[in-house]
């Protein structure tokens, strides 16, 4: 045990209602809090992540697993990848659909395949064939996005301040051994064609890790953040010098670029385990763990 561990999570960029704030606070810190307390205990790096995405999943409040967005057909269909740092291994699934966890299918394709990205019904089935228990639609479809799915199939168009808020979970975490572990997870952007696929799942795009740069997990618009390679971006910048917050802040200033237009997030752990984030939505749901142990959570 050589390093001194890092994380930072994120449960979305984007504008987040105010009566959604505490519940993504709560939801972030609690992730950030089970994160630290397995780093206590000398984890390992993809371990935290993959546990800790578990948390952001699990709660409705976010744009993951339980509670994601439906596309335009009423169907939830999720994407997700990890990286590991110390190996540049890579697992990911995309329109991965009737799993409550996509980030655990995630970490088996890095696991126990040769691939890197699995997706739709391929997806579905290597789950199945590798033990991870299926869930019906009305268990990831839930709260606010079931009443404007519902509200849809009566004809009634939702409420546009209900549109607002949510968003992609992502963790990056740094080991007591000092190895660089990510994870991202979405359900998608609102009223997305069935199929579509967005910046999550696609490495370099969604996450990037690699202990000799560093580590970053995105959010936002997908097509945007795809165009500027966001969490590679991050990861070069912090290669080429720049302490975490200052390479996110720079990887950020892209996206206003005119030919790209798009807004998002990003948080990320350099290879001397400062954490960083910057974003240029309304707000960016994160948590972060400082030096001292304090988990500050912030929206």
């Amino acid at each position: 045990m050589t390093a001194t561990p890092s994380i930072i999570v994120h449960g979305g960029s984007g504008a987040w209602p105010v009566d959604t704030h505490e519940a993504a606070l709560n939801g972030t810190h609690a992730a950030a809090s089970l994160g630290w307390e397995l780093l206590q205990q000398g984890r390992p790096a993809m371990d935290v992540v993959e546990q800790v995405i578990h948390i952001l999943e699990d709660d409705p409040i976010f744009d993951a697993g339980r509670g994601s967005y439906v596309n335009t057909a009423g169907e939830v269909e999720l994407d997700a990848i990890v990286m590991d740092g110390q190996t540049l291994k890579t697992g990911a699934v995309a329109a991965l659909r009737g799993v409550a966890n996509p980030i655990s299918v995630a970490r088996l394709v890095l696991d126990r395949t040769p691939h890197n990205l699995i997706v739709g019904a391929g997806a579905r089935a290597f789950a199945i064939q590798h033990g991870v228990p299926l869930v019906a639609e009305e268990v990831l479809l839930v709260g606010v996005e079931l009443e404007k799915w519902q509200a849809i199939l009566a004809g009634i168009t939702p409420d546009p301040a209900a549109l607002a808020g949510k968003g992609t979970v992502g963790a990056v975490v740094r080991d007591v051994y000092g190895n660089i572990a990510v994870g991202t997870s979405t359900g998608g952007t609102e009223n997305k064609l069935p199929g579509r696929v967005g910046d999550s799942p696609l490495v370099g795009c969604g996450a990037y890790a690699d202990n000799a740069l560093g580590g970053a997990s995105s959010t936002g618009l997908g097509e945007g953040l795809m165009k500027v390679v966001m969490a590679k971006t991050v990861c070069d910048l912090m290669a080429a010098g720049l302490p975490a917050d200052q390479a996110a802040r720079k990887a950020i200033a892209r996206l206003d670029d005119p030919r790209i237009k798009a807004w998002g997030g990003v948080i990320a752990i350099d290879r001397q385990g400062r954490i960083g984030f910057a974003y240029n939505s309304a707000h960016l749901s994160r948590a972060y763990v400082r030096p001292d142990g304090t988990i500050v959570a912030e929206i």
